[in-house]
């Protein structure tokens, strides 16, 4: 089958080196709740099959059910490239409805609470060197109104302004290989008022002291700015200033500026990130809504954000 949703699922932080698990998982209902343990094993195969990022209620996972399941397991294999053997390996879930435990070869690997909330584990000290396999068991409570929900119904058809539930896996599931220091995440802040980005590093690894952070910042590519600077914690700020005539962004003039972050250790790039942002301002002077520090009138449309064929997930 073709791979869906093969792009890699987060834009402003992307790696060259990655894997996508999406496709085909086998997938069954467990509405005794019996708790399974020997589905944690490759040895006792689940009996459905799902196509994994789409939860069960929607017509794009290939079951399409609309009918109460608060419980499922989810199971695939994988196998691990070989030119990343001696990296850590990373496990990425973009979202799982409700709460999820994962094992990885019979080895609890991971517990995240949250349906909307993305989570990783470094599993590599349960790989093998092939065949390895992964089991999720998913719990999402259909009627139980504490649990945050949105607008997803807690009765059998949708009605009024609620709509069909998801449940399970609804984002992309991926790999990545990472070295004993690397990026864990950027938080970029555009002050157009200074003509400057602050950028937050956080860095992750047992090996994160001691690095060098280098930043290169491009329009078009033209390189407009660059930083290197070696951060004393595992989070660190800097504000780059950009200079020269800024690309503000706007709906008119979507300009955006490229990012690449490298981590080194004596002239060795440890990990690499690419990202992007625009410049642009949101404030309110008088009650007056500005974008750029210019009064700025908004028609807008409600998008529901439910698909189709995908319910929760783009198609």
């Amino acid at each position: 089958m073709t791979m869906p949703r093969p792009e890699y699922p987060r834009p402003q932080f992307v790696r060259e080196r990655w894997l996508n698990l999406n496709g085909t998982w086998r997938f069954d209902f467990d509405d005794a709740d019996a708790g399974l343990r020997e589905r944690w094993s490759e040895n006792a195969p689940l009996q459905r099959e799902i196509t994994v990022p789409f939860a069960f209620q929607s017509k794009a996972s290939g079951i399409h059910t609309n009918d109460f399941h608060d419980v499922v397991w989810y199971q695939r294999d994988f196998d691990i490239p070989a030119d990343w053997r001696g990296s850590s390996i990373l496990l990425h879930f973009g979202a799982v409805d409700y709460r999820a435990w994962v094992w990885v070869n019979g080895s609890f690997a991971a517990y995240h609470e949250g349906g909307h909330t993305p989570f990783r584990v470094d599993i590599t000290p349960f790989l093998r060197d092939s065949s390895n396999t992964l089991v999720v068991r998913v719990e999402d409570s259909s009627t139980d109104l504490h649990q945050p929900r949105g607008k997803q119904y807690w009765k059998a058809e949708s009605a009024s302004i609620f709509y069909t539930r998801t449940t399970g896996i609804w984002q992309t599931v991926w790999l990545e290989p990472v070295g004993a220091a690397y990026l864990d995440d950027l938080r970029l802040t555009p002050d157009i008022d200074r003509a400057a980005l602050q950028v937050e590093y956080i860095l992750a690894g047992s090996q994160s002291a001691g690095v060098e952070v280098e930043t290169d910042i491009t329009y078009q590519g033209e390189q407009v700015a660059a930083s290197a600077f070696s951060p004393d914690d595992t989070r660190a700020s800097l504000t780059i200033h950009l200079g020269g005539d800024l690309h503000l962004w706007s709906p008119e003039n979507p300009a955006l500026y490229d990012l690449t972050v490298r981590l080194k250790r004596d002239g060795q790039v440890l990990d690499e990130v690419q990202s992007y942002f625009g410049m642009r301002k949101i404030s309110v002077d008088n009650g007056q809504i500005r974008l750029n520090n210019q009064p700025y009138l908004m028609k807008l449309v409600l998008d529901q954000g439910y698909h189709p064929d995908g319910v929760l997930t783009f198609p």
